[in-house]
């Protein structure tokens, strides 16, 4: 069965367009509302956001359709992700709720849902709700007695950062870190900073000014050079970059460069295995994740287990296998010891307390292991399935065979766009970039055929 509303995480789109509109929120809240009603207590959903300008329609629309379901409402106001996953599970909540599109312009939001546990929902469960969400789910509605109730929470920062604290040890300190913190303008921009002054760092922070409209606008994760920047300017020793809703993290050394997921994952694997607490064996990663951090999971007697792309993948397999540390190269770290899903100040402050441990600088500490060569292109098409097209599974295969088993193609379409990503990787850049640009021209020219 295909799926309508549910991409990779969770329903996405553009504000105010379907299927982000006001009224599939609605059906979206009374559907799950439905869905999660266990037993006879008063049934309640914890409800956070990132800060879009959106994020008001869609909350309130949410909340209507949840108290039409007859659950009561916790309203979190803007909080990181993984804040709501940490509150599900501490408020004993029946689901939770966050209203973000991640990483992507203030145009776009989305709705990300947690069960009981914590955890993302699986595939099954978001399969069984858009089954509801397009019936006629008003004939179940709570009775006018049973409505539900809701209702702002305090304090919700507090609990937030005190749990993020305490995923270090008490004897822990930051002191003598300058620390430059580039919020992106979301839904981090008080916990984080507020996080790394009481654990005694030097802190600096940038793009903490939200308003509605700047979030991710060239700051935060996906976009590191102003943070390299200001880290320069400030002859900061480390600079973190968190994206809209928190849940991913890059790191800039206190040279300029840029950190990613895989080298931050091979750096905490490595300290977790040193001091005994590494579970698992290894650690999962994405079929995205550079061939060098494969390599040097080995040399360290670890494995290194790929999913499909998404961070609730990766959890998955993660539990499946009783690892501890898991992510993406885009900066989603799950350390599961802590979190349910990924927490970018949480991962921040295990390569912040590896520095301090190290007392070296953050180019010496956080460089584990050299990339392999690897190049992203996407390819836009408007119509048709390209990957079915006979041409194209050839050329893929063609490039394959040619990258033998020192080198990898993963293809796969977005989950949220109409593109299909190409990658190769190799330790001979020419032929990678030759065996991108191959096979995107032949999708490219399938596209347009099809069109």
């Amino acid at each position: 069965m295909s799926r309508k509303y549910f991409g990779t995480d969770g329903i996405r789109g553009r504000a105010n367009r379907y299927p982000m509109t006001a009224e599939v929120a609605l059906r979206v809240g009374m559907a799950v509302g439905m869905s999660f009603q266990r037993g006879s207590h008063r049934h309640r959903v914890v409800l956070g956001k990132d800060t879009r300008l959106s994020g008001y329609m869609i909350e309130n629309a949410m909340v209507a359709g949840f108290c039409a379901a007859g659950m009561d409402v916790f309203l979190l106001g803007p909080i990181p992700t993984p804040g709501v996953a940490m509150l599900v599970r501490s408020l004993r909540a029946d689901i939770g709720v966050m209203i973000s599109a991640s990483h992507n312009p203030y145009y776009d939001n989305g709705i990300k849902l947690f069960g009981p546990d914590g955890y993302k929902l699986s595939d099954e469960i978001e399969r069984r709700i858009e089954q509801l969400l397009d019936r006629d789910v008003d004939i179940a509605l709570a009775d006018a007695e049973a409505l539900g109730r809701a209702k702002r929470i305090d304090g919700v920062h507090d609990r937030y950062v005190e749990f993020a604290k305490r995923t270090l040890s008490r004897s822990m300190s930051l002191s003598g870190l300058r620390i430059v913190v580039d919020c992106a303008n979301g839904a981090a921009y008080k916990v984080a900073p507020a996080a790394l002054w009481e654990l005694g760092a030097e802190v600096i922070t940038i793009n903490n000014e939200p308003n509605g409209l700047n979030i991710n606008e060239d700051c935060g994760s996906t976009h590191p050079l102003g943070l390299a920047k200001k880290v320069h300017e400030v002859r900061a020793d480390v600079g973190i970059a968190l994206d809209g809703d928190g849940d991913r993290v890059t790191i800039v050394d206190e040279t300029g460069t840029v950190v990613d997921g895989d080298q931050v994952m091979a750096l905490i694997a490595e300290s977790w295995q040193q001091n005994g607490r590494l579970s698992g064996g290894g650690l999962v990663a994405t079929i995205m994740s550079n061939l060098g951090l494969e390599r040097h999971m080995a040399g360290l007697g670890l494995s290194l287990e790929r999913t499909k792309v998404g961070d609730r993948y990766v959890v998955e397999r993660m539990r499946e296998g009783g690892f501890n540390v898991g992510g993406e190269q885009s900066g989603h770290i799950v350390l599961s010891d802590f979190s349910t899903t990924g927490d970018g100040l949480v991962s921040a402050l295990q390569v912040l307390a590896c520095i301090k441990r190290a007392g070296k600088p953050a180019s010496e500490v956080c460089r584990r292991f050299e990339p392999v060569p690897q190049v992203l292109k996407n390819v836009r098409f408007s119509g048709g399935a390209p990957l079915e097209d006979e041409t194209v599974k050839q050329a893929i295969e063609d490039w394959r065979s040619k990258l033998g088993r020192n080198g990898r193609v993963v293809i796969r379409p977005s989950g949220t766009e109409p593109l299909i990503r190409v990658m190769a990787e190799a330790d001979d850049r020419i032929l990678v970039e030759q065996a991108v640009d191959g096979i995107v021209d032949v999708i490219a020219s399938s596209a347009r055929s099809a069109a």
